[in-house]
């Protein structure tokens, strides 16, 4: 623990730490301080000098982003002087900076901005010519108005501590010195996290460039509905449509900071797509056309069907429905037509994780500062890209060890201080030598591993003092999922504390487990069944063959809403109130942010207006408050929750799994491992994004999106959108070129004088 110490910051003792940074011990104790390249989380820059503060026994004033706390400090933030530095500072920032804030997509909500506005008389001696520069696009997603940098390399330093990619860069020196990229094109994972931190409107959102002011926006804060992470976003909405998306830190704290990824950030194209179904759809007769109904005759019509069908009936579940979405089917299936054939679309069964638990569940602030982390399969880097970036960062930052083992070198592999490259399908045998060290030279023979590599990683495991976290998901064997989850407990000692931390798969993949855990399969609960409600849609359509009675309920006409006799429009995440759990089993809410797109409605109210005209109410009370309320009687590890419990989500609440340390049982992993036929390794690294770029169902609505799957082709001319040059297939566009070349440099430079 930081030894206690105080200091005096404009003649008012405070308390502290000692070594707490001094900038952010201001600002906790209500004292602003002004500064550009300073961000908390990041390596320190100390290039802006704004935030200047005059401490006693120094001979000259101080940046406070690098001036550590120490017993006795006298500090001044408010004088003549430092005002003076300040103003000067922000005089040479000013100096190339367009003042054209009207036009600027950060103008009301810039930083420079605001800190120049609360001076107001900032004097201008600078006579010379402007650096000017054209403003033009650095990838489908992300364009650049470099005059407007104020080189605080936030961006830079995001792009290298966070992605670890190093796609952007400071390039030249001096007055010359630009942003930029290799090429000028931006190969990454367009995460636009660079975006996020900037200050002003140098990197701008290309999705939703020129589209609103940040003040006609409502800002709605919800969570993301990709990623199983549970990244807090805020949607900003005018007029009953979704505009953007921006990380909730830019308005109040949340469990990911400013951190996003690109499906977070740009993929919200689906929200008001022109494709969204607009009424009901009835296929009265077999092998006829799906006919727009009415809410009433589509409700009555499945009813029927479905009340017929009985317990024959199968109940399927999407993982990215909210939890009080899920709770309604499983009521339905239940109290309504009493069948056990309730099922969730997910192809990762978490049961033999949670149903073993014998550690807790780590969250991604317990990653950002474990002493060892222990990656086992999986490409958490494109598919939970923010428990990527708290590991990347414990390890680049703090010095984490870090074991990965996997059949592929990823690019979160190259941060690993402990690179285990297994044999293509044998990671799940270093689960065995972790947790029984006489299977070592064993376990590596089967990955075709060295095995002093894998003593060497162990060791580091066990040598760790403070957090270890265990990061595994479907890559890996049931037989390993299982030892892992019940043998995490013998793996603490002295100092030494284990965690576990789930790679699910969907955003709602926890919380469909955590409802319904007595579940089966979607192919078993099928089989057999003479009619089916699916709320989303099926991995593979094909299994509603043979089911005489199909009701969907969708967002678009998907495969599996084409298959059905009667489809409900649902409402998208961005329409409703509820939760979503995340693979830190944190509850977490969802809030609307716009009216219901056309005639949708929310999952969980379809699914209980069908139950009540088949003659069974329920969910007595129609809100979604009242719903998770049911919820939690019904679903223990929730029990107490409440939306005010769970509303702050800067303190996210965790749902109580139970934990028991029971034997590890080794005997079924031992028989897989012998199992084992090692296949030939590995040597390639996957493209950055070959999973994270792919179109999906709500991706594909984005048109940006094609362009990045289909490889991120650059376009001749950087001045222009590249969806006006490419087609969305990635090849070039015949029309329109001509009029593309015309612009160029000298259509946005100032003539000189």
């Amino acid at each position: 623990m930081a030894e206690p110490i105080k200091i005096t910051i404009n003649g008012q003792e405070v308390d502290t730490e000692k070594g707490a940074r001094l900038i952010d011990v201001c600002r906790d104790n209500g004292v602003g301080i002004p500064s550009f390249c300073y961000y908390k989380d990041l390596a320190l820059q100390s290039s802006c000098r704004m935030c200047l503060v005059r401490i006693e026994k120094m001979p000259k004033l101080q940046t406070s982003c690098t001036i550590t706390c120490t017993d006795g400090m006298v500090v001044t933030t408010v004088s003549e002087e430092v005002e003076k530095a300040q103003r000067a500072m922000g005089e040479f920032l000013l100096a190339n900076h367009p003042l054209d804030c009207p036009q600027c997509d950060r103008g009301g909500e810039c930083e420079l901005q605001e800190v120049i506005f609360d001076w107001g008389d900032v004097e201008e001696r600078f006579f010379e010519n402007k650096n000017v520069a054209p403003e033009k696009f650095l990838s489908p997603v992300i364009a650049n108005d470099p005059q407007r940098c104020i080189l605080c390399k936030r961006c830079t330093r995001v792009c290298d501590e966070w992605m670890g990619e190093d796609a952007i860069e400071a390039a030249n020196r001096g007055v010359s010195t630009v942003i930029g990229t290799y090429g000028g094109w931006l190969n990454c994972s367009q995460c636009g996290n660079c975006v996020e931190v900037c200050p002003t409107g140098t990197l701008l959102d290309a999705v939703y460039r020129h589209e609103t002011r940040p003040w006609e926006l409502e800002q709605i804060v919800s969570t993301d509905v990709y990623g199983s992470d549970g990244m807090q976003i805020s949607i900003g909405a005018r007029g009953g449509k979704v505009h953007r998306v921006v990380a909730r830190d830019r308005y109040v704290n949340g469990l990911n900071g400013e951190f996003l990824d690109v499906k977070a950030r740009y993929a919200h194209g689906f929200i008001n797509h022109d494709d969204r179904l607009k009424t009901p759809l009835i296929r009265y007769s077999k092998g006829g056309k799906l006919i727009p109904a009415t809410w009433d005759e589509a409700i009555k019509f499945a009813a029927e069907k479905l009340t017929e069908a009985g317990s024959d009936t199968a109940v399927i579940a999407s993982p990215r429905l909210t939890n009080e979405s899920i709770f309604a089917l499983k009521e339905f299936a239940s109290a309504a037509i009493k069948t056990d054939r309730v099922a969730v679309s997910d192809p990762f069964d978490l049961r033999p994780i949670f149903e073993n638990l014998s550690v807790d569940l780590a969250t991604h602030a317990e990653i950002r500062k474990a002493a060892a982390i222990v990656l086992i399969g999986g490409e958490p880097e494109e598919e939970q890209t923010f428990t990527a970036k708290q590991i990347r960062q414990a390890v680049r930052n703090d010095g984490a060890a870090f074991v990965c083992v996997n059949d592929t070198p990823t690019n979160l592999s190259r941060r690993a201080t402990h690179f285990i490259h297994s044999a293509p399908g044998t990671e799940s045998a270093f689960a065995l030598a972790l947790l029984d060290n006489s299977s070592i030279d064993a376990a590596a023979q089967k990955m075709a591993v060295d095995p002093a590599g894998v003593r060497r990683a162990i060791e580091a495991v066990s040598a760790a003092s403070g957090d270890v976290v265990l990061v595994y998901g479907e890559d890996i064997a049931v037989e390993a999922q299982i030892a892992l989850a019940s043998g995490a407990a013998k793996l603490s000692g002295e100092g030494r504390r284990v965690l576990l931390h789930p790679l699910a798969r969907y955003n709602n993949s926890v919380g469909a487990n955590d409802i319904l855990s007595q579940r089966k399969t979607a192919a078993d609960a099928l089989k057999g069944a003479k009619a089916a409600l699916v709320a989303g849609s099926l991995q593979d359509p094909k299994a509603l063959d043979g089911v005489g009675f199909v009701a969907v309920q969708e967002l678009f006409l998907t495969e599996t809403a084409e298959m059905a006799d009667v489809v409900f429009p649902a409402a998208s995440f961005a329409e409703v109130d509820g939760t979503f759990t995340n693979n830190a089993g944190n509850v977490q809410r969802v809030r609307k942010a716009i009216e219901p797109v056309n005639q949708s409605r929310a999952d969980w109210l379809i699914t209980a207006q069908i139950a009540r005209e088949i003659g069974t109410e329920i969910l007595p009370e129609k809100a979604s408050s009242a719903v998770f309320r049911q919820l939690t009687r019904s679903v223990g590890i929730y029990e107490g929750l409440t939306y005010p419990l769970i509303r702050d989500e800067r303190e996210p609440v965790q749902a109580k799994y139970p934990t028991a340390a029971n034997a590890a049982p080794l005997d079924g992993l031992r028989k897989a491992v012998d199992a084992m036929q090692p296949g030939e390794r590995i040597n390639e690294t996957p493209r950055i994004g070959h999973k994270l770029h792919r179109l999906t169902t709500m991706t594909s609505k984005t048109p940006q999106f094609h362009l990045l799957a289909n490889g991120n082709p650059k376009p001749p001319n950087l001045m222009v959108a590249p969806l006006v040059q490419i087609n969305l297939d990635g090849s070039p566009r015949e029309e329109g070129i001509a009029e593309a070349a015309g612009v160029s440099v000298s259509d946005r430079s100032i003539p000189r004088k």
